[in-house]
């Protein structure tokens, strides 16, 4: 019998080696190829002392007179060459108002254009932007600018009331500038207008400071759905790198023409997007604001051949009617993150996009992903053969607290196939790719950083994220840290009930989250429903959950509201609803609970509820 277990035991392990060998080989050798390609590139400029200025203006030399970037909203075409020329008037201006190599400049306004050549130009003179959430107001509007050191602000028009609201607690010695349409009775006392004073400015190019390829280009804030917004340092290797990866790891080409809808103050927008335009001589399309209703037509009309996609961008689009104009694109991929698996291949077929280029990645981490090969579902790939190609790792976490699990020899846990694990990347300053910029306020830095996980001594950054890694080497989202709870002792996903619910719902808007019931071990499950018409069947739902979800897993509790409060990019904000419970006397929302004994939701009001507190009812 031993024998017999030993032979299988062997063939088993040499099938699952033979596999691993399989699918690892031609994936390794051309994720490698990616990965030596961008470092070369990264090498070389580190050498010749380039910024993404300095590269910029060979894509100009390039493609001067090919199209740069179109605005959706007004249909105006910017050459590359007028691109060059407007970012050197901005650059000039500033000059000419005393502005020097590490000075910053906030940049306050909607998607379009001149956005790209505000920053672009102050990055010639070593000037660095704050790139700022459009949505923030009053305090959080005042702490970006404030911890930035802005010593002016460029905003839009269409942002005028918000920057009133704020102008007096910003300080005198902040210069306001305004661009778009001028209204000197609306605008904050001693504004300026942005235009007349640019077409006053001479287009040469002004002498470049003495830069290099790891100093400042500009900072992107976090969402921030938890507390204030953080200030991302982005150099210009961080830059070139987060673009070259896609680019040369989804096989683009100059001559594709990308739809970038997503905003321009974050990174997927400004840098995986607008990057494309700038250093490989893209043609990229900016969109003011996401149109779910607009997004194949602008498609059809601009003839794209790539459009990005983030959080929950890719289920809108499914939730629209079905018209003849998504069949009748150019479309071969859509680049981004965030789209759950359960909806992957509804997408590819509906719209018949051949190529989901779908990655991980974070303004601020060193450990992004990649899946280079279309496979459904997962956001990257990484070698099991060879993993110190690319030193990222999987580590055990408590799954209560989040904490790092660590060993005997204090070094962090690596996760076996199948095991859930926070994403890790070990940190080296030398190295552009595995660098870590941190943030403009370094009492931050300290949460994103950790010592002792590949080994003794060493420092990772922390994404924060759970994902999780099937036996080829696969990556999979699976959560965000601090989203997965625990329910009748197993470990409940928030990601991946919000992606079944949403489903099982007609694609609505829906959030996940545990809250807290006295006397209950972990976290019971609540689901907060956007569905302003009360559409649901609570019956039909309950029933089609039966099957499903396992019972742990199905929400305890459900809240109808209007609206979710979603982040500039379509992630949902949990906050505030983890706080509100499921109290009836602090919601004024539609509340039901999942009476077990009637296998059905019922209205939770303040009796079921006080029932439910002191345990006699029970979950």
């Amino acid at each position: 019998v031993t024998g017999c277990y030993c032979e299988t035991h062997v063939r088993g392990s040499v099938s699952l080696l033979y596999r691993l060998v399989f699918f690892n080989l031609p994936l390794l050798h051309s994720a490698a190829g990616v990965l030596l390609k961008v470092k070369s590139n990264v090498n070389r400029h580190l050498k010749e002392r380039n910024t993404l200025p300095k590269i910029f203006a060979e894509t100009v030399r390039r493609h001067g007179d090919k199209t740069a970037l179109i605005f959706e909203g007004t249909g105006e075409k910017w050459s590359f060459r007028q691109l060059d020329e407007y970012s050197n008037r901005v650059a000039n201006l500033l000059l000419q108002r005393g502005f020097v190599e590490g000075d910053v400049v906030a940049l306050f306004m909607e998607n379009r254009s001149q956005y790209v050549g505000l920053w672009l130009g102050m990055a010639k003179i070593g000037v660095e932007a704050a790139l700022i959430n459009f949505n923030l107001r009053l305090e959080a509007l005042v702490h970006c600018v404030t911890i930035s050191n802005a010593k002016a602000v460029v905003f839009g028009s269409e942002l005028t009331e918000a920057v009133c609201e704020v102008h007096s607690s910003m300080g005198k010695t902040v210069q306001m500038l305004c661009s778009g349409d001028w209204d000197p009775k609306r605008v904050p006392a001693g504004t300026e207008c942005l235009e007349p004073l640019l077409d006053a400015a001479p287009t040469h190019l002004p002498i470049r400071p003495d830069r290099c390829f790891t100093d400042r280009l500009f900072y992107i804030y976090t969402s921030g759905t938890t507390g204030m917004p953080k200030a991302a340092i982005v150099v210009h290797s961080r830059y070139y790198r987060m673009a070259a990866l896609v680019y040369y790891g989804f096989g683009m080409t100059s001559d594709d023409v990308l739809y970038d809808c997503l905003p321009l103050y974050h990174s997927a927008g400004n840098i995986v997007g607008v990057g494309q335009c700038l250093i490989h001589g893209m043609t990229v399309v900016i969109k003011k604001k996401f149109s779910a209703s607009r997004f194949w037509d602008d498609c059809a009309k601009y003839n794209c051949t790539i459009v990005q996609y983030i959080g929950e961008i890719c289920r809108y689009l499914l939730n629209q009617p079905v018209k003849d104009i998504e069949g009748k694109h150019k479309v071969r991929m859509a680049l981004g993150n965030g789209l759950r698996q359960s909806i992957w291949e509804e997408f590819t077929s509906r719209f018949n996009v051949l190529q989901i280029a779908e990655f991980y990645g974070a303004t601020e981490c060193n450990c992004s992903l990649g899946n280079f090969d279309n496979m459904t579902g997962a956001c990257g790939f990484n070698s099991q053969i060879l993993p110190f190609i690319y030193p990222i790792r999987l580590v055990k976490v408590d799954e209560e607290t989040m904490e790092l699990i660590r060993g005997p020899d204090g070094v962090c846990i690596p996760c076996g196939p199948g095991e859930p694990g926070q994403l890790v990347g070990r940190i080296n300053q030398k190295d552009p790719l595995r660098r870590f910029d941190g943030y403009v306020n370094e009492g931050a830095n300290s949460k994103k950083t950790a010592n002792s996980v590949f080994k003794k001594g060493d420092t990772a950054y922390l994404s924060g994220d759970v994902l999780v890694m099937d036996q080829y080497g696969y990556m999979y989202f699976k959560d965000r840290t601090g989203d997965t709870f625990r329910w009748k002792g197993e470990n409940v996903s928030t990601t991946e009930v919000e992606g079944t619910l949403s489903r099982l719902l007609d694609m609505k808007d829906v959030v996940v989250y545990g809250v807290e019931v006295p006397g209950a071990e972990g976290k019971a499950g609540m689901a907060a429903v956007a569905d302003p018409e009360r559409s649901t069947d609570l019956e039909k739902f309950g029933k089609d959950l039966e099957k499903a979800l396992p019972p742990y897993a199905r929400p305890v509790f459900l809240r109808f509201l209007k609206e979710v409060n979603k982040t500039g990019t379509y992630k949902f904000q949990k906050t505030d609803m983890r706080r509100d419970g499921f109290d009836p006397s602090m919601v004024s929302d539609k509340l039901y609970f999942l009476d077990p004994t009637r296998g059905r939701y019922v209205e939770l009001h303040q009796e079921l509820y006080s029932s439910i507190i002191s345990g006699k009812q029970k979950l």
